[in-house]
C-alpha cells in the first residue's frame, strides 16, 4: 500500500510517497508485540516517535552505491510509514524497540493497573 503525504508549508511537488510496512500485532497478558517488516532498513534509517497516544514508524531504505554498471535493478530506495493509535493502558515509558534483519520488533507493556491479577478470597 502506498500513501502520499505533503509536508506542511511545502508546494505540492514536495510530496513524499510512503510504503506501508506489513505488520503483525500480538496481545499477551503482559502487553503487545508489534512486528513491522521494512526490508533494507537499518537501525540508522529508522525513526519511532510517540506523540500523545499515537506511535509513528518511519523507515528509510537507501540505495547502496555499487561499482560498475547496473544491468538489471528491481530494488530501489523507499520510505516506509505506519501510524498506530495506542491503547491508553500501555505504559509508554517502558516501550522497547529493536531492529533485526529488516524487522522492527516493539514490545509495548501494559501498565500494572490493567494487567490481570489474582484476587485472594478470605
Amino acid at each position: 500500500m502506498k500513501a502520499t503525504l505533503q509536508k506542511e508549508g511545502q508546494p505540492a511537488a514536495a510530496t513524499v510517497e510512503y510504503l506501508a510496512p506489513e505488520v503483525d500485532i500480538y496481545e499477551t497478558n503482559e502487553g503487545y508485540l508489534i512486528e513491522a517488516e521494512m526490508p533494507g532498513v537499518s537501525k540508522d534509517g529508522l525513526e519511532v516517535t510517540l506523540e500523545g497516544t499515537q506511535i509513528t514508524l518511519l523507515g528509510h531504505r537507501r540505495q547502496e552505491t555499487v561499482p560498475g554498471q547496473a544491468l538489471f535493478r528491481e530494488s530501489r530506495p523507499a520510505d516506509f510509514r505506519r501510524v498506530f493509535e495506542l491503547d491508553p493502558a500501555i505504559d509508554t515509558a517502558k516501550i522497547v524497540a529493536r531492529m533485526d534483519q529488516g524487522v522492527l520488533k516493539m514490545t509495548l507493556p501494559k501498565s500494572e493497573e490493567v494487567k490481570p491479577r489474582r484476587i485472594t478470597v478470605e
